[in-house]
């Protein structure tokens, strides 16, 4: 067989396997995320029975699925149960966390839905990610209302977190413009901002695979929830440094 033959036929054989491992992966994920979809209910029960367990410090979490530890083995493997974990084991203290987050929350659904649960709530730490949900049909202005809406109704020292990194094209043009409204908003209220954004673009979009959700290629597994904990920690000690100057945590 000449040469050029083999090579083509080759080059077809690849070809082919490629076209079937990439619809494989594509059924594997649409699977994979039908059955995490089946679960997130589980996910909130859980963080329901924590938030009615005491605690010395209350720490309230507010965002959407991530929050929610959506794609973790387990929801305290998340970055908010890790934030808690920490809290624990540095202040020697018992922690109840109320975790407001609904997975699929926007801006929006924020307002609506989390807020109105602030009542009565008065938290040493507060955390707030939520705008990743915005991205896919973004709007400047709306986003710019929503969020001064929203970090106008929370107390002060809330840690907000930026809209982590999407790698490419339109959506990580979104998240750049949403997390420079972010930095000015929480600048305007004197709010820390966790840097999410550099957090998550330092695994590189070829790393970010194995940081990833085995089910649905799209949440963070354990691996990612860590990566992403590391960015409000610092901010997380820095409260509680400051609590404690004025008398609280400490």
């Amino acid at each position: 067989m000449h040469p050029a033959i083999s090579i083509a036929i080759l080059a077809i054989v690849l070809a082919a396997g490629i076209g079937l491992w990439i619809r494989l992966l594509l059924r594997r994920k649409r699977h994979g995320a039908e059955r995490i979809a089946n679960t997130l209910h589980l996910n909130a029960k859980w963080w329901r029975e924590q938030g009615a367990k005491p605690g010395e410090l209350l720490y309230l979490a507010l965002g959407d699925s991530a929050a929610q530890g959506v794609g973790a083995s387990r929801p305290h493997r998340g970055y908010v149960g890790t934030i808690a974990a920490h809290l624990r084991q540095t202040t020697g203290r018992s922690v109840r966390v109320v975790n407001l987050s609904v997975s699929g929350a926007r801006l929006r659904e924020a307002l609506a839905t989390q807020l109105p649960q602030l009542v009565g709530l008065h938290p040493d730490v507060v955390t707030v990610s939520i705008g990743a949900n915005d991205i896919p049909t973004f709007n400047r202005a709306r986003f710019g209302k929503e969020l001064r809406e929203l970090l106008d109704a929370l107390p002060a020292g809330t840690i907000v977190g930026e809209v982590p990194c999407f790698f490419f094209g339109a959506a990580e043009r979104n998240a750049r413009i949403a997390n420079a409204i972010i930095h000015r908003a929480a600048r305007e209220r004197d709010f820390p901002v966790a840097p999410l954004h550099a957090a998550t673009k330092r695994q590189g979009a070829a790393r970010v695979a194995f940081n990833q959700a085995s089910a649905d290629f799209f949440h963070p597994n354990d691996r990612g929830y860590r990566v992403w904990a590391s960015a409000f920690l610092p901010l997380v000690d820095r409260a509680v440094h400051k609590h404690g100057s004025d008398g609280g945590l400490a």
